[in-house]
């Protein structure tokens, strides 16, 4: 499955199969949640936040690859990330864009 974050595919005729998304709400550990709070004392990244975003996102950025391909997709244009807090421990991480199919 290609996935781009252009908005149209140039030079290829395609037909439209619709909006594809996948979210995922990740829990912070309580562990990473304590060092995380003793990193915010000297500053710096903080590994154990950035590996739960990337995790997060592989796993919305795969649902979302499932649901076109259950649509019969090709590819999807348009890919956009978003996130948000759900509440303090946990995030969400919402991919979304758009399936196509080439013809």
């Amino acid at each position: 499955m290609k996935l781009v974050t252009i908005e149209s595919w140039p030079g290829k005729n395609y037909e439209i199969l619709g909006m594809v998304k996948g979210t995922v709400v990740q829990s912070k550990n309580l562990g990473k949640d304590f060092m995380a709070g003793m990193k915010t004392l000297v500053g710096g990244e903080i590994v154990g936040y950035t590996e739960l975003i990337v995790e997060a996102r592989a796993i919305a950025t795969k649902r979302m690859v499932d649901e076109a391909e259950a649509l019969g997709a090709d590819a999807i244009i348009g890919v956009r990330f978003g996130s948000s807090s759900v509440m303090q421990s946990a995030a969400e991480v919402l991919a979304y864009g758009t399936a196509i199919r080439f013809i």
